[in-house]
């Protein structure tokens, strides 16, 4: 789950390469996450399958809004940007 900031504005998405996509987002490739700012990975999982992963993902695009930040919140209260090949915090 990437954000633009603190509360701000949220993305679901999946991916079989996550350092890769965070990248890809993190240089403001054109489109709702450049539009919105949305670059800081705030929380992940991984999943043994991709159907796996999909279905999750589209659970979660489902779930209201402050499901997904109590989410992020009990995992990374401080919304700091997460290293997305170890998951270590990344103090910007």
């Amino acid at each position: 789950m990437l954000a633009s900031g603190v509360h701000g504005t949220l993305y679901i998405g999946v991916t079989s390469n996550l350092p890769a996509r965070e990248w890809q987002h993190h240089k403001s490739i054109s489109g709702f996450t450049a539009r919105y700012n949305v670059k800081r990975l705030v929380w992940f999982e991984h999943h043994q399958t991709m159907q796996a992963a999909i279905q999750r993902e589209k659970n979660m695009k489902c779930w209201k809004r402050s499901w997904k930040i109590e989410l992020i919140e009990t995992h990374n209260p401080h919304w700091h940007r997460l290293c997305p090949e170890t998951g270590a915090v990344i103090v910007d």
